[in-house]
């Protein structure tokens, strides 16, 4: 079995670009690693996220919400995470479950339980090694989000990267209540947990995160070395 690491944290905590360059980190070095997000990462996954990052679709209810993620995060664990977990390698991943507890459970409302229920027959019990909680304070991500849509949606600018979605777009107590609900997910299972702030420049974050996850590579044997 591989080892498993997933990123989360409230909106524009910059845990995509930490993801990445921890990928881009140990790719170099040699380590087996993939990088996928939720929801997505594979065609199907892609597919319901188009539906459920759409700012039209407005009237959606809480449980079809719900539903779509554990069914884009069914097809990502069945079809790339476990079967590379498999292989022995090293899976990064841009949100996972906890996100449903936080946005849906507690952002919504839904009950915890049901969740559990759900998210238990959609990863088929597999947990997160590591998860990489990027802290910053609701309303300066938020503000984070909006100044990188701007520039990269400029006139001239590089082709937009910077999402803007239908959960970016909810008010703030609802964006403070998931943070709320990370926090109590952080207290249930601090041996999982490694909260980092953000208020950092990129490279020192990126130097913390590599510290937390270095000492999971051990069992982890790099490719020129495989047999």
């Amino acid at each position: 079995m591989g080892v498993f690491i997933t990123f989360e944290g409230p909106e524009g905590s910059g845990k995509s670009t930490q993801a990445r360059l921890l990928y881009e980190r140990l790719q170099a070095e040699g380590y087996p690693v993939i990088l996928t997000r939720e929801p997505g990462g594979t065609r199907i996954g892609e597919m319901i996220r188009r539906i459920l990052v759409d700012l039209r679709h407005t009237e959606m209810a809480p449980t079809t919400e719900t539903l779509l993620f554990s069914a884009a995060r069914a097809q990502l664990v069945s079809e790339l995470i476990r079967p590379y977990l498999n292989t022995g390698g090293i899976v990064l991943c841009d949100r996972y479950a906890d996100s449903t507890f936080a946005y849906q459970g507690y952002g919504l409302g839904r009950d915890l339980d049901e969740l559990q229920a759900i998210t238990t027959v959609a990863t088929g019990g597999l947990m997160p090694d590591l998860t990489l909680y990027l802290d910053i304070d609701v309303e300066e991500g938020l503000r984070r989000k909006r100044a990188q849509r701007e520039r990269t949606t400029a006139p001239g600018a590089a082709a937009a990267r910077a999402e803007w979605n239908r959960l970016d777009a909810r008010d703030l107590a609802y964006h403070q209540r998931v943070v709320a609900g990370f926090f109590e997910l952080m207290q249930r299972e601090p041996g999982r947990w490694r909260r980092l702030s953000a208020n950092q420049p990129v490279e020192a974050v990126a130097a913390q995160i590599y510290a937390e996850v270095e000492p999971l590579l051990a069992p982890v044997p790099r490719l020129g070395s495989m047999v």
